[in-house]
């Protein structure tokens, strides 16, 4: 139906509502179905992957020990200015006290002790101890017992740790991740040389991750184009040898390693039979970087090849033919018409390896020995064994932040766009 009004012809519906508003609400009411269907799946990545990183990034700024079990000390070493005096007054020493008996008795200063410890080491029989040592004190003075229950109370790094360890919210965790601390008196500083290791893990897992990501890439091109370009009889079975690797538990993978690497193992077995190298001279192979190296590319060499193979697969063969009648040689032909048509297969399978090197825990934890470690394994421990969940969150926050920033960087060389897996 057609109306006019004020000299223009206005399209309608059967019902008069005006044909654009009815394809506007149409439009809303698709896009609110298509939202629905995908609702369950929206819900399902924001509790599996959103929630926990997003977990796992606050965890590394949360800091409730001191504020939650000792919660006068935490508000009174709070309120102390530490730039007025050496040392707090007696009250806080006072309150101090107390909270660390009623501590005692909650049982919960054991978790006060531990947190002190991470951000002052050694101090956390200062904690323990002084506790157990002031439960025997009626009264006061109470500055006089603390420092008669442990002499480090009369030092201001002590008090300068407990104050940092008060709020509820620190970046101590994401500091230590940097090899960075808080001095005495509030500044950010680096670390003792001996305490600064994260950093040197940080970039030696990104270098690491970025020569095994080359090698993939290099080892697994002529794998892909000989599959590409071969019968499909032919390139069926090279496809079942590729995938066979994933048909095997990756512990049994890795340890196969170990046993072809190590000293007394296959390799250097058959180097010594050839007369390449003496016995005693067999290559250490395992349980260092190298070991790390050769068992991470074969593990990850498959997810290089299939981005690649799927990508080749749609190259006619005809545009090198077309482009070697023209008079190009071989060479200049695949290097002018058929490698930039695989780029974007380079592009996804190198995003793919990446990530995953720049994770990896098994494989360095069992291959790589004490110059094989990356800083998942660190991550790993403060998890597992140090018990230091802020500093393991803080850790693999920085980590999730470079992979992002490095993805964002690959976004604006190469692009996103041009991200092909087949």
């Amino acid at each position: 139906m057609a109306e006019a009004t004020a000299g223009k012809i206005v399209l309608t519906t059967a019902d008069g509502v005006p044909l654009k508003r009815k394809l506007r609400q149409t439009q809303q009411l698709m896009k609110r179905r298509a939202f629905t269907l995908v609702l369950p799946l929206l819900a399902f990545i924001g509790i599996t992957f959103v929630w926990p990183i997003a977990l796992m990034v606050y965890r590394g700024i949360d800091n409730p020990v001191l504020s939650e079990f000792m919660p006068n000390a935490a508000e009174a070493v709070l309120d102390w200015d530490s730039s007025q005096s050496e040392l707090p007054p007696e009250e806080v020493f006072a309150i101090v006290a107390r909270d660390l008996v009623q501590a005692r008795k909650d049982k919960t200063v054991g978790k006060v002790a531990t947190r002190l410890n991470y951000e002052l080491p050694g101090s956390r029989s200062l904690i323990t101890s002084s506790a157990r040592k002031l439960s025997r004190v009626e009264d006061g003075p109470w500055m006089e017992a603390m420092l008669k229950a442990d002499s480090d109370w009369g030092k201001r790094e002590t008090w300068a740790a407990l104050q940092r360890i008060a709020p509820r919210y620190t970046g101590s965790f994401y500091l230590a991740a940097l090899d960075m601390t808080y001095d005495e008196n509030g500044a950010i500083v680096s670390q003792p040389e001996n305490r600064q290791i994260y950093v040197t893990l940080f970039v030696r897992t990104l270098w690491v991750s970025l020569f095994i990501t080359l090698a993939c890439a290099l080892l697994a091109y002529p794998i892909s184009y000989l599959m590409a370009t071969q019968p499909l009889r032919i390139s069926n079975l090279l496809m079942i040898l590729v995938l066979l690797p994933f048909w095997t538990s990756l512990l049994v993978r890795t340890t196969s390693w170990i046993v072809l690497l190590q000293t007394e193992g296959v390799l250097n077995d058959i180097m010594v039979a050839l007369g390449l190298i003496g016995d005693e001279n067999r290559i250490q192979m395992i349980y260092n970087m190298t070991g790390t190296i050769v068992a991470m590319v074969h593990i990850l060499l498959p997810f290089m090849v299939l981005p690649l193979f799927s990508v080749m697969k749609t190259i006619s063969p005809s545009y090198v033919r077309a482009a070697q009648s023209l008079g190009a040689t071989p060479a200049r032909a695949f290097w002018k018409v058929y490698f930039p048509q695989t780029v974007p297969g380079i592009g996804a399978g190198s995003i793919l390896v990446f990530i995953l090197a720049i994770g990896y825990y098994i494989t360095p934890a069992l291959v790589g020995g004490r110059t094989g470690q990356l800083i998942s394994n660190f991550i790993a421990f403060h998890m597992q064994k140090s018990l230091n969940w802020g500093l393991a969150a803080a850790l693999g926050g920085i980590l999730l932040f470079g992979v992002l920033a490095l993805y964002w960087l690959y976004n604006r060389l190469v692009g996103i766009d041009n991200m092909k897996l087949g």
